[in-house]
């Protein structure tokens, strides 16, 4: 075994020493041509009589060396232009791919132009890179129906212990247990909720096309969205500033809402008691602007650009609701509609911006 890692550690080395040497030979070609071409061009203007001046010596030769050292830098900077379009294509290529991958595009894949294919360190990387982006990829897929089949199967059961329990209600109970079952009732409920948000996260991230577009009231949608989170906001007696006139909007009108209700009621949960929530709608510049303003703590820097990711949550004492899916999938849902989201937070005040382009 041992043998064996021996011989591929040399390999890699001859392969890597003749990848070094190959660019040195283009390198070294290129300053010969410029050269030889330099000289072969002042050498023809001398002997046509374009610079005479220099067989009589009316001309010293330290301007020679200066016009052959301008000409050389003009020459070898077009060459090297040229040239490193072609050399270069490539290695961009390849910074392309990488990046591709890095963002969560498994699907990226080397594939090196024909004169590069036939080198042996460079066809090992593509392969090596190909293998692995093909590896996340399965794991990504296994990943994402490991995690819609089980949210399905797990929101089934405990859906029939909300119903359970509200039938429970209905039965004459003793106050504690009036009260066992109202806690029951209410974790059952946020378990189907963080279910379907999972859920509902697998079905955006499986979509790359925008479907079922339509023009609806956007103002009408917020204010629906403010009313189906009417408990959540009562308990806190938070109250809401809807300043503005009704505006209507090109998009998925279903996907678009599950926006709203996870900017809503991530807002009534980090807002205080008897505090205000505004909610704000804007066009600027070909787009309109749904911006979502709560009073709370600061997000700290470190976490803003963190809060979008899947399952990811800025309080690690898990002291607040949430399994860090809901921003998920507002990105999501925002970036089919090809627009943006962003965060801005500060101690006094949070601050979610939605914008989405007017012309689709």
């Amino acid at each position: 075994m041992i043998k064996r890692l021996k011989v591929r550690l040399n390999d890699d080395r001859k392969q890597h020493l003749s990848l070094t040497l190959l660019f040195s030979l283009i390198v070294i070609l290129i300053f010969l041509s410029v050269i030889l071409l330099v000289g072969f061009s002042l050498f023809f203007l001398i002997r046509v009589g374009v610079l005479s001046g220099f067989e009589t010596g009316a001309i010293p030769a330290s301007s020679l060396i200066f016009i052959f050292m301008i000409a050389s830098i003009v020459i070898g900077s077009v060459i090297t232009l040229i040239l490193s379009r072609y050399l270069m294509h490539p290695i961009n290529r390849l910074l392309n791919i990488m990046a591709r991958l890095a963002s969560g595009d498994f699907t990226a894949r080397i594939k090196l132009p024909k004169p590069w294919q036939n080198h042996s360190a460079l066809k090992d990387l593509s392969e090596s890179f190909n293998t692995m982006a093909q590896e996340l990829q399965n794991t990504e897929l296994l990943r994402n129906e490991f995690i819609n089949n089980f949210s399905h199967e797990f929101k089934t059961p405990i859906v029939s212990i909300a119903g359970f329990t509200k039938l429970l209600r209905q039965e004459e109970l003793t106050q504690k247990q009036t009260e066992y079952v109202h806690i029951i009732e209410e974790e059952s409920l946020r378990l189907s909720q963080m279910a379907t948000n999972v859920l509902n996260l697998t079905k955006v991230e499986s979509q790359s096309i925008l479907t079922d577009i339509t023009t609806f009231n956007l103002s009408e949608q917020l204010r629906g969205c403010i009313l189906l989170l009417s408990s959540r906001w009562e308990k806190k007696d938070i109250d809401f500033s809807l300043d503005f006139p009704e505006y209507t909007i090109t998009g998925n009108e279903d996907l678009l809402k599950h926006v709203w209700l996870n900017l809503i009621d991530n807002a009534i949960k980090f807002s205080p008691e008897e505090s205000t929530i505004e909610v704000r709608i804007d066009e600027s510049a070909g787009s309109t602007v749904v911006s979502v303003i709560n009073p709370g703590d600061a997000i700290q820097p470190e976490h803003r650009s963190k809060i979008f990711n899947k399952f990811y949550q800025a309080d690690e004492s898990h002291a607040t609701q949430g399994n860090g899916v809901g921003l998920a999938v507002v990105k999501k849902v925002v970036e089919l509609h090809r627009g943006e989201v962003s965060v801005e937070s500060s101690d006094e005040r949070t601050r979610f911006d939605v914008r989405l382009p007017k012309d689709r």
